[in-house]
């Protein structure tokens, strides 16, 4: 990798003091919604249960769902004394432009149905919150309507289908609408394993049926908030980038169209894709040091180390047992991202001190949308930032680049 990459690709704090926008807590939520749980209570009775399910589930058995939280809570935070944080920043430097703090929100694909529009929601949250969107290829809300959105940080997310030339048109049309970066997901070569989902009657793209129906019936609000809005303004809720004749398709989670299927996609892709895209590449989905090495081998900026929040693979590893090992193959080479899991402004700082030079977050700010949009994903923000700052003023670090492992306390390996 050349000098200027990475550099591009390392973490660095910004000065403290310099003026960028941070998120603010909202006064009106914050009455109701202290923290992240909060916000996932009122998406809880907000959502019809089939959409709140599929935001918040995994797959099959749900191990991986909770060893993500489990992996954060064993990890414990050292308390530093006697230093002087009296003035602290969670600002940092992403691919060479600033952030609020080290997190992007990660792309996900039911953020239009948590709110209408729910994409443009989180991207003009982004926006205001100063932290970068990924717009997910899934997502209901099309690439030049995000694109709208001033003087945000836009990344797009890539499924890579099996005809290609669809994909790269895709590709194509977020380069030339301005986004920045380019996230391949690698880690769902097939549909994953998701019972609640056919028990719920949901489905890809969103579409009734009696278990439905019956659901919908008991979310009043949603129902006016968001279907509504659907229905008056084109019909029922759709990928705003499948294919055409995929789109009014119901693509079940235990299959799909043929088009669709990329369980073809390898590291030969990265380089045609690199004829495309001239803008930073991340691979997503890595678990292993080995494919890490090979990222940075075929000159991507960045790695995201992801089990998809515990949505694919039941049983695999967390995201943030793995980081040590692959920050010690791959670190200072490309920028390590990671994310599954994260609920506090502490777990942010775990994985900086890790090594992590920023994280994703999805979950959070879906929960803060299907809430209250634009206002309740900001909201989810601030919150993650407050604690953040709070975890690193305890723990010493006035800046994210003092946070280090000394700020940790971690078990002993069995």
């Amino acid at each position: 990798m050349n000098a200027p990459i990475a550099a591009a690709a390392t973490r660095k704090a910004d000065p403290v003091g310099k003026p960028w926008p941070s998120p603010k807590l909202d006064q009106g939520l914050e009455k109701t919604f202290l923290n992240i749980e909060d916000l996932r209570q009122g998406a809880k009775r907000r959502l019809p249960r089939g959409v709140f399910e599929f935001i918040d589930r995994g797959s099959e058995d749900e191990n991986s769902l909770r060893d993500n939280r489990a992996s954060f809570q064993r990890i414990k935070l050292r308390n530093r004394v006697m230093v002087d944080v009296s003035v602290r920043s969670t600002q940092c430097e992403l691919f060479g432009k600033p952030a609020s703090m080290p997190l992007a929100i990660a792309p996900t694909g039911a953020a239009g149905l948590a709110w209408y529009e729910g994409e443009l929601e989180l991207a003009k949250a982004a926006a205001r919150a100063g932290v970068p969107f990924a717009l997910a290829t899934p997502s209901l809300t099309a690439i030049e309507r995000i694109a709208t959105v001033e003087e945000g940080r836009k990344w797009f997310q890539l499924y890579m289908w099996r005809d290609r030339e669809l994909s790269h048109a895709l590709v194509k049309r977020a380069r030339d609408a301005g986004f920045e970066l380019l996230v391949v997901t690698g880690d769902t070569p097939v549909s994953p394993i998701r019972e609640y989902n056919r028990r719920n009657g949901f489905n890809s793209p969103f579409n009734f049926n009696a278990t439905i129906v019956a659901d919908v019936a008991t979310s009043p609000r949603w129902t006016w908030g968001v279907l509504r809005h659907y229905l008056m303004n084109g019909g029922m809720p759709k990928q705003a980038h499948y294919p055409d004749d995929a789109k009014g398709r119901q693509i079940r989670m235990s299959g799909g169209a043929e088009v669709l299927r990329g369980d073809d996609l390898n590291w030969s892709d990265i380089a045609r894709l690199r004829d495309i895209w001239k803008g930073p590449i991340l691979v997503k989905g890595v678990h292993r040091p080995d494919d890490a090495a090979r990222a940075v081998a075929e000159g991507c900026e960045g790695i995201v180390i992801s089990n998809h929040g515990g949505r694919n693979l039941d049983t695999a590893v967390a995201s943030l047992d793995v980081l040590p090992e692959i920050v010690a193959e791959v670190g200072g080479k490309t920028a390590v991202i990671v994310d599954s899991g994260i609920r506090r402004g502490g777990d942010i700082l775990k994985a900086i001190a890790l090594g992590a030079t920023a994280v994703l977050s999805g979950r959070p700010t879906l929960y803060g949308a299907a809430v209250a949009g634009e206002r309740g994903a900001v909201h989810a923000l601030a919150l993650l930032r407050r604690e953040l700052e709070t975890s690193m003023a305890y723990t010493g670090a006035a800046t994210v680049s003092e946070i280090s492992p000394k700020s940790l306390w971690l078990p002993p390996r069995a």
